[in-house]
């Protein structure tokens, strides 16, 4: 287990190290990387004892909140805001590329425009694809599947409090009658 390493006592017995507590009994840990709904790096952050040992330590989000770590945040927390400011600014961007851009869907309607399916986040992110847009389904947040024909605004999660807004044209599939 990464959390608990056994230092050698005496002959043939041994005793675990412990992960450092916080004040409200659970552990304390150094974010590495950003954790969504947890802190960002450099944050110091109590939780329980299953997420650090089973999810945080191993995936290498957080670290062990040693005097020494804290001391080397301190020292290059500058800098890590820095990378912070310069990320936000390009999901910023993002965003604001997506808010002046538009997308349409051909799917199959019937005569007075319903859907035979219906248009979900993967379409979106699909269309989204092939103007060079790289989001992800679940950044998507559709009220529900779009089943008819129309002009819809749906609303994409990008970074933390980044969101936009992304008008979507539903339009009916154009198919070949041969003549």
């Amino acid at each position: 287990m990464v959390a608990k390493t056994k230092t050698r006592r005496s002959a043939g017995m041994y005793q675990e190290k412990r992960l450092p507590r916080g004040p409200h009994g659970g552990i304390q840990l150094l974010l590495v990387q950003n954790v969504e709904h947890l802190g960002k790096p450099g944050d110091i952050v109590e939780v329980k004892a299953g997420y650090a040992n089973n999810y945080l330590l191993p995936e290498g989000l957080a670290t062990i909140a040693t005097d020494h770590h804290k001391r080397m945040v301190e020292k290059h927390r500058a800098k890590l805001q820095a990378i912070e400011n310069a990320r936000l600014a390009s999901y910023r961007e993002i965003a604001n590329a997506l808010a002046r851009q538009s997308v349409t869907i051909e799917a199959n309607a019937n005569d007075e425009g319903h859907l035979y399916g219906s248009v979900v986040a993967q379409d979106i992110a699909q269309a989204l694809k092939e103007v060079n847009f790289s989001i992800a389904p679940d950044q998507i947040r559709l009220e529900g599947p779009l089943k008819e024909l129309g002009l819809f605004t749906v609303k994409i999660h990008i970074y933390q409090s980044i969101d936009t807004e992304l008008k979507v044209w539903v339009v009916p599939s154009v198919t070949g009658t041969g003549a």
